[in-house]
């Protein structure tokens, strides 16, 4: 699938661009980003540059995982990264995290509905998944403001960055 752009009222989605590298190794300095995603830690400028240059791009054109940047309209500020992968047949997960200078201002539901519309219009999608390490309450809420019903927690689901099992939590939004 090619990328595409999606815009709302404060932001423009866009797949990540060359430009954008100083942007995304800046955020990912974040110790909740490193702690609740799986961001290589440290994160080095290199591990932004082949993300935004192979990684995202091969994933992209495999049709098996939309990553967009949301940006503000007004300054041009990243706000975070939001994704649609593939989980299995029809069943895509949401994805996100926000720079933390720009967390509590309603972007990353603003910016997961934008993606959740799409991906109904535009995926073979009849069930969203979402998922988060227990205690990132931040994602919770966003979580439950689009629309997810959190179905249950996960014991010692993975392993997260500092090399110790956690517990997840899941949630589902279906079609309609």
């Amino acid at each position: 699938m090619d990328p595409v752009t999606l815009e709302t009222e404060r932001l423009v989605l866009r797949p990540f661009a060359p430009a954008d590298v100083d942007a995304l190794h800046a955020a990912c300095q974040d110790e909740d980003i490193q702690y609740y995603t799986p961001v290589p830690v440290p994160y080095r400028r290199a591990d932004a540059e082949r993300e935004i240059t192979e990684e995202l791009p091969a994933k992209w054109a495999a049709g098996k995982n939309h990553t967009f940047g949301a940006f503000r309209k007004d300054t041009g500020a990243l706000v975070g990264s939001y994704c649609l992968f593939v989980v299995s047949r029809g069943v895509y997960e949401l994805g996100y995290w926000a720079v933390r200078e720009q967390r509590g201002r309603g972007y990353s539901a603003e910016a997961g509905r934008a993606l959740c519309d799409w991906g109904w219009a535009t995926l073979d999608v009849h069930r969203m998944e979402w998922w988060a390490m227990v205690g990132n309450t931040g994602s919770r809420a966003v979580a439950e403001r689009l629309g997810f019903t959190v179905e249950g927690t996960l014991r010692a689901r993975a392993i997260g960055n500092d090399g110790v099992p956690h517990d997840w939590w899941v949630g589902g939004l279906l079609r309609g």
